[in-house]
């Protein structure tokens, strides 16, 4: 992961044109890129500087130093909480993929979201794993023959060719089951509604209004003729966005947010997620197999919609630039050294080359 200068991105903020909880709706967020254009503020990762503030020098946000910390943090949760025991195939199996390595956004945008609103890390650690779990579960599945059928996982063959298709579909389903089990059993210092409430969203995040919903639509659009950007929105609001939103929400609750600051951390959610997916269908048509860890091109062969083949790659950037403005928005509010983490992150996803 490269090291990020931040201090020299400064944002445009845009008014929000999504406030409601659902994700049924959808975002229209394409048709204001064209309307809207006035430049309101910037927002940097230290503050918002004045003329004084600049001479002081205030360090910046250091995003590979977080990122590595972070990152190590999660992955030794990780492993603690899938063993390799008995029956060992399957444990193995998950262990496989679930430690296989990743940029590990979701969890780590769990605890940013928690030491946001004043929790702590070990707060949502566990929910943060439960995520990672649920995420690596979806790739197993994804990469399965009869849904995206491919071979190449995060730079390794993928589950199914390594285990085969019976297993990597029960070491799926194990980690799923699992990761309601972890979050539930071992989160402490949290109080019984929190968690409860954190499970309900993380349930919502996944199912039939959310990563479900999308991989359903998404299966049955592929080589139709008339999909439109509201379909294909309403496929990455929930196939892709659901989880990324889960992952903050579950840290903003668990943390002691207030109401206010978890539905501003919702729609900041969505708006991340939803560009992840316009920058990874950009990265698919132009990056290498290799730069990505995955194949690339598998969204061409399979005929499936994307935004630079409704966009264009050019419009595809821009859209993906405001998505990006409009999530740091919803930051404005909060303490920017507690934010900064945050917006590091919203702007690794939009400037990530694989």
């Amino acid at each position: 992961m490269s090291s990020l200068n931040l201090n020299t991105w400064a944002r445009p903020s845009f008014v929000l044109n999504q406030t409601t909880r659902s994700r049924s709706p959808t975002f229209h967020l394409f048709r204001s890129l064209t309307k809207r254009s006035q430049l309101c503020s910037s927002f940097f990762v230290s503050a918002v500087l004045t003329k004084e503030d600049t001479l002081k020098e205030k360090p910046a946000f250091n995003f590979k130093s977080y990122m590595v910390e972070k990152g190590r943090s999660v992955n030794q949760a990780l492993d603690d909480a899938v063993l390799l025991r008995e029956p060992q195939k399957i444990h193995e199996a998950m262990r496989y993929s679930l430690l296989a390595g990743g940029k590990r956004v979701r969890p780590v945008l769990c605890v940013a979201a928690c030491e946001l609103v004043g929790g702590r890390e070990s707060m949502a650690m566990p929910a943060a794993c439960s995520i990672e779990m649920i995420h690596t579960m979806s790739l197993i599945h994804d990469d399965l023959p009869c849904m995206d059928n491919d071979d190449l996982r995060r730079g390794k063959p993928t589950n199914h060719k390594v285990f085969g298709e019976d297993v990597a579909v029960l070491a799926g389903d194990a980690l799923l089951a699992f990761a309601f089990e972890h979050i539930a059993v071992s989160t402490t210092d949290v109080p019984n509604a929190r968690v409860v409430r954190a499970i309900g969203e993380l349930a919502k995040s996944i199912g039939t209004e959310g990563l479900v919903a999308g991989q359903v639509v998404d299966i049955n659009s592929e080589g139709l003729a008339d999909v439109g950007l509201e379909r294909l929105e309403f496929i990455h609001v929930h196939k892709t966005a659901a989880l990324l939103e889960g992952a903050v929400v579950l840290g903003a609750i668990l943390g002691g947010g207030s109401d206010e600051e978890v539905e501003k951390l919702r729609k900041f959610a969505r708006y991340i997620g939803l560009m992840f997916q316009v920058v990874d269908d950009i990265l698919d048509v132009t990056k290498s197999s290799e730069e990505l860890g995955k194949t690339a091109g598998k969204d061409l062969v399979a005929d499936k919609v994307t935004y630079p083949k409704l966009l264009g790659i050019e419009k595809s950037k821009e859209f993906a630039q405001k998505l990006n403005r409009d999530a740091q928005e919803q930051l404005s509010g909060f303490d920017p050294d507690k934010a900064a983490p945050l917006i590091a992150l919203a702007n690794y996803i939009a400037f990530r080359q694989n």
